[in-house]
């Protein structure tokens, strides 16, 4: 009996799925409250770069050995319903949660800020909390950044299926890094639209239809591009007796 009842019980949570929208909002709540304060080290406490990359990492390692099993990213909702591994309700529905998230981040992080807790909160407080676009190039070349940094990633995240996940999260992590490095200077290096829309619209400097060209538009087509090109045209073009089939990284944890 207590089977049964615990089968349904089960059964019940898994159609409300109620778990996986929360650790989605949670995750994401997380990763945009990190890189608001990342940001705001490099920007205001002009951090040694180094450094700046350093915490980068740790804070990408720290994010996804904490919540493996969040996406944290629309571009990856969307990449899992293209390819069928999850329905399309349930990706806009992660979506909808890290959208929520990011907009708590963006409200709550000003807050935390105005209490004073370090020097730097001071004078970021004292500046009016003063953000300045990261668009440092034309339009088409920040996003082509954003497009080349989300086709890495994503790239990397599929093709990577089959490798542990206590080294699978470094080596993200060092793929995210370095693509910081190396675009950082251009766009602020984001390759995520909830992410973007918490730490870079509301700054000054550049419209929402250019913030939604660059850090919308720019990862989704990266995104896209990256699924086309593992997906039908690797495939077709090497073409492989015994294809190793896709295993998500959930049921490997469970090994």
């Amino acid at each position: 009996v207590m089977e049964k009842e615990g089968s349904r019980r089960s059964a019940l949570f898994a159609e409300t799925a109620l778990e996986v929208y929360a650790v989605e909002f949670v995750s994401t709540l997380q990763l945009c409250c990190c890189t608001h304060e990342l940001k705001l080290l490099a920007e205001v406490g002009r951090v040694e770069p180094r450094l700046s990359l350093t915490l980068t990492y740790l804070a990408c390692v720290v994010h996804g050995l904490t919540f493996g099993g969040a996406l944290g990213n629309a571009c990856g909702a969307l990449e899992r319903a293209c390819s069928k591994r999850i329905a399309g309700r349930c990706a806009l529905q992660r979506v909808a949660c890290q959208f929520a998230a990011a907009c708590v981040a963006r409200a709550v992080v000003p807050q935390v800020w105005g209490l004073g807790l370090s020097d730097l909160h001071l004078r970021h407080k004292l500046l009016g909390f003063r953000c300045i676009s990261q668009i440092r190039a034309t339009l088409p070349h920040t996003a082509a950044v954003e497009f080349a940094g989300a086709f890495c990633v994503h790239t990397v995240i599929s093709r990577t299926q089959a490798v542990e996940e206590k080294y699978r999260v470094h080596l993200i992590s060092v793929v995210v890094t370095t693509l910081v490095y190396a675009g950082g200077s251009v766009s602020g290096a984001v390759f995520n639209p909830s992410l973007a829309f918490s730490t870079q619209f509301p700054c000054s400097g550049n419209s929402f239809l250019e913030y939604s060209l660059v850090y919308w538009a720019g990862p989704l087509l990266g995104m896209l591009t990256s699924l086309l090109v593992f997906g039908p045209v690797v495939p077709m073009l090497w073409p492989t007796s015994d294809p190793t089939p896709y295993r998500p990284l959930e049921t490997k944890k469970g090994k």
